[in-house]
């Protein structure tokens, strides 16, 4: 089985089939086990009636106790033996399933790591966390095929060789009657896949809002705005439900035949043989063997429309692991180096200029269009900015990474100790850690606080997303965390959003002294922020309409006017 630290090798990405067969690929030797020990285990299954057929004709009808007693020790060893091949076979197959749901598991996770900043900008976080909950399992599940699946084509396949000797009427019977009960199933097995992926979907869709419910919990209470998202929750988990029903409408026809066909053939068989020992063109052990054949023959039908069904749900959920795998990080074509001197950054598309040691404040009625200009700027989305002039596609990825970082205010936050989660990425930035930056990073950040109301202040543990701290709180711990990297440039989404008014105060003062002399830019409408901005860039439908102090914006500009003063309300 995988390694924890064991390469899981390249997967193959041009579909979901292909996928499910480089899983097998990947394990040859315990996927040529498993089928052999399924095969075994089911052929001799088939020997049982074969063997009951010779003790009753060759001992139990003629008298001969030797015989009888010989074939009865025969049966008890080929039990005994199966046994012992139904314990292997398990294992084996438990171990295959494990080394897929592993493998896909590492290859899901390095993808993500990959992907970087670019992946919740890709996909949703609810697709990744429905990958890794549901369709892991699912996938490894459908594994089974491996085992069972080719265990019983050979097991099919020798009955009927046998039933040759016995009727070829018979045999031609079995040879004609499961190929038909399989093909009956196969067109619901079809729907189960539509109706698979529309569920998935789905709930892709309501753990992503679960998520978004989860994270803004405290500020949805504050605003009043719970029962909004709660209904749009519920109205999502009912399509999710009703969704359900029809999977599971489909299931039940699957399974019922899958029970139900079989059984019904294993009586037909049954009748035919009765009324040709009745005619007397079989014996009494021929008759005991067919109905035990045939007894033997619905195990491995029935494991074929349970692999049929598993392999249904199994390729759905390699098509979205597959969709998955196939997203790419933004693509570094870059090739000359960073401004070896401060430099504008440049926004074309809005018409924003981000000079060089000046604080820098975006002011938009919609928070989302300044925010989408700090992204281009960054270059995390394809854009034409520049940086002194050269195009920021054309400047080495790891150099941008290096002199610009992005804060975001609701950048994630990992389980461990203060220290270990204020602590800068490698290559953001300076990166500097000694314990004076910390204490000026947390000073400027008004997170002095914070650490001394901690029992173990830097070294107290913080839970996943620091939840164990309030909105405020872990809003100015991203902060502390962006002035540590200490970036030539830094560009902050909503640095003070959920802050109150003093805090708010503080921050501002104390980031343009601490910010002093290099680039930063903030997206924010809190006039106590904007009126220390060096210059406040205001921004109509993402593009810019005027540039100035606040002071000069709030005379000359009534829109800025008024956004700023719907703020400074909600402040008081």
């Amino acid at each position: 089985m995988i390694d924890a630290y064991e390469d899981p090798g390249t997967p193959d990405v041009r579909g979901g089939w292909r996928y499910l067969w480089w899983l097998v690929r990947c394990q040859p030797g315990r996927s040529v086990a498993g089928a052999l020990l399924g095969s075994s285990w089911m052929v001799l299954l088939a020997a049982t009636p074969y063997l009951m057929a010779k003790a009753i004709d060759e001992g139990l009808e003629p008298g001969d106790w030797a015989a009888l007693a010989g074939w009865s020790c025969a049966l008890f060893a080929v039990g005994s033996f199966n046994a012992w091949l139904s314990i292997m076979r398990h294992r084996t197959m438990t171990r295959v399933r494990m080394d897929a749901n592993f493998r896909t598991v590492k290859v899901v996770v390095a993808q993500a790591v990959r992907l970087g900043a670019a992946l919740s900008r890709r996909t949703g976080a609810g697709e990744v966390v429905t990958i890794g909950v549901g369709d892991v399992q699912t996938i490894a599940q459908s594994l089974t095929v491996v085992g069972p699946g080719v265990g019983a084509c050979v097991a099919y396949l020798t009955v009927a060789s046998l039933l040759v000797s016995v009727s070829p009427v018979l045999a031609a019977v079995v040879l004609l009657g499961i190929p038909a009960i399989v093909v009956l199933v196969g067109p619901f097995l079809s729907r189960l896949q539509g109706t698979e992926t529309e569920y998935r979907n789905r709930q892709g869709v309501l753990t992503s809002r679960i998520a978004d419910l989860a994270g803004g919990l405290r500020v949805l209470n504050g605003l009043g705005g719970k029962s909004l998202v709660a209904d749009a929750f519920h109205r999502d988990s009912q399509r999710l439900r009703s969704q359900g029903y029809r999977v599971g409408a489909v299931t039940s026809w699957v399974q019922a035949l899958g029970v139900g066909l079989p059984t019904l053939f294993l009586a037909v068989v049954t009748w035919l043989a009765a009324r040709l020992a009745a005619e007397g063109d079989i014996t009494v052990g021929e008759l005991v063997a067919v109905y035990g054949y045939v007894a033997v023959l619905v195990g491995p039908v029935a494991f074929w429309v349970e692999c049929g069904y598993q392999l249904s749900r199994g390729v759905v959920a390699a098509r979205r692991v597959v969709r998955f795998l196939r997203l790419e990080p933004l693509e570094d074509t870059g090739t000359r180096d960073a401004p070896a001197e401060p430099s504008t950054l440049h926004d074309p598309e809005s018409g924003v200029s981000i000079l060089p040691g000046r604080l820098t404040a975006l002011a938009s009625a919609h928070p989302a269009d300044s925010a989408a200009v700090l992204d281009r700027v960054a270059r995390y989305t394809p854009s034409r900015a520049t940086w002194g002039g050269v195009p920021l596609d054309e400047i080495r990825l790891p150099q941008i990474r290096q002199h610009i970082l992005l804060a975001d205010h609701e950048a994630d936050l990992f389980a461990g100790n203060l220290r270990e989660v204020i602590a800068p990425c490698r290559g953001a930035g300076n990166g500097a850690t000694s314990p004076h930056s910390a204490a000026a990073a947390l000073h400027a950040a008004v997170a002095d606080d914070i650490v001394q109301g901690l029992p173990d202040g830097l070294d107290s543990p913080m839970d996943a997303q620091a939840r164990n701290l309030s909105g405020g709180q872990r809003q100015r711990i991203r902060l502390v965390r962006a002035l540590l990297a200490d970036p030539e440039i830094l560009l902050a989404v909503e640095p003070t959003s959920a802050l109150d008014a003093h805090t708010e105060a503080l921050v501002a003062e104390r980031l343009r002294e601490a910010r002093d002399g290099r680039t930063t830019a903030v997206t924010t409408t809190s006039p106590l922020v904007l009126d220390h901005a060096d210059t406040v860039l205001y921004l109509v439908d993402g593009k810019l309409a005027a540039s100035g102090t606040h002071q000069q914006l709030l005379t000359t500009e009534p829109g800025y006017r008024a956004l700023v003063a719907r703020d400074a309300e909600v402040m008081k």
